[in-house]
């Protein structure tokens, strides 16, 4: 195993680093999130591109509509981070720990796929009513006024099983995949950064340590959101009211499908996403990074036993 002190209180500390960075990213980003989400859910009204979005939804609403949904966001984000990233530390170094250090190095990636689908699994059940009472407010904003009064109008209206986990399914087809290529691919990319720098993490000062994170963060982002994007489009319009019919879930998933159709399910807001879960990724390594930091924890990396 590298170095550091991998227990109960290292793992704490991933999470709550996990959660503030999850947190203050989507927070940060609420305004790119509003409208995508508004052309993702209307995209024959809002046909402008990301910037004509801005400008029409701050003309018709007001600026104060780009913060629509910013309780849950920033709720949701906050526990879903703490259960993604601590889930992410926990579950890849129990297993690096088990398999030993020559075979983890050797499967180090299969071990970031498997460690961050159980972390997500776990952190979107937690996710999944705080997104739904988001994107409710989002394509509704009279709807409520807030997360505390939308969370019971919703729970009174639909129950729990329609108004929170509707789109349970769309938000695990959409969340696993976007979370193993997000791990994987920023394992990867931060392996080949030190590989081509001649370096390895302990070699460098956390500052240049973070640095890397934010510019493998970017890669990472981009292709996790090209991943995820077709089920994002289908949460954003399974949790809009009335959509789909009166079916089951993955009655209504089906039918929005093929009213939607793949192209737009692919493309439709595919701009946006990559620009956001890019920068919010990027942002979330070195968030995430940075805070281990201040609070003294030593983060897990995997090491090539025979360079050491």
């Amino acid at each position: 195993m590298p170095e550091g002190t991998f227990n109960l209180n290292y793992f704490l500390k991933g999470a709550l680093a996990g959660g503030l960075c999850c947190s203050i990213t989507h927070g940060a980003l609420c305004p790119v999130d509003v409208v995508k989400t508004r052309i993702q859910l209307d995209p024959v009204k809002y046909n402008r591109g990301m910037i004509g979005g801005f400008k029409q939804v701050v003309s018709e609403e007001g600026a104060g509509a780009l913060a629509t949904g910013l309780g849950p966001t920033v709720v949701g984000y906050f526990v879903q981070g703490w259960f993604k990233f601590g889930g992410v530390e926990f579950f890849k170094i129990k297993l690096a720990q088990r398999l030993g250090d020559e075979t983890a190095w050797k499967y180090r990636t299969p071990i970031y796929l498997i460690s961050a689908a159980c972390a997500e699994f776990i952190a979107d059940i937690f996710l999944c009513p705080l997104e739904a009472t988001r994107i409710r407010l989002v394509s509704n904003p009279q709807y409520a006024s807030g997360l505390l009064s939308a969370f019971p109008k919703i729970l009174k209206q639909d129950g729990l099983i329609r108004g929170f986990y509707s789109g349970f399914a769309p938000i695990l087809f959409k969340q696993i995949p976007y979370t193993m290529a997000k791990f994987a691919v920023q394992g990867a990319a931060a392996e080949r950064i030190y590989k081509a720098m001649g370096k390895t993490p302990k070699d460098l000062s956390s500052g240049m340590n973070v640095s890397i994170s934010l510019a493998s963060g970017v890669i990472a982002g981009v292709a996790a959101a090209i991943i995820s994007h077709p089920a994002d489009t289908l949460l954003s319009l399974v949790n809009k009211e009335g959509a789909g019919g009166s079916g089951t879930v993955m009655q209504r998933l089906m039918v929005l499908a093929k009213e939607t159709g793949p192209k737009k399910l692919c493309l439709v807001g595919l701009g946006p996403r990559c620009v956001m879960i890019g920068s919010l990724t990027a942002g979330q390594f070195a968030i995430f990074d940075t805070i281990l930091n201040l609070t003294g924890a030593k983060k897990f990396h995997f090491t090539d036993p025979s360079k050491k």
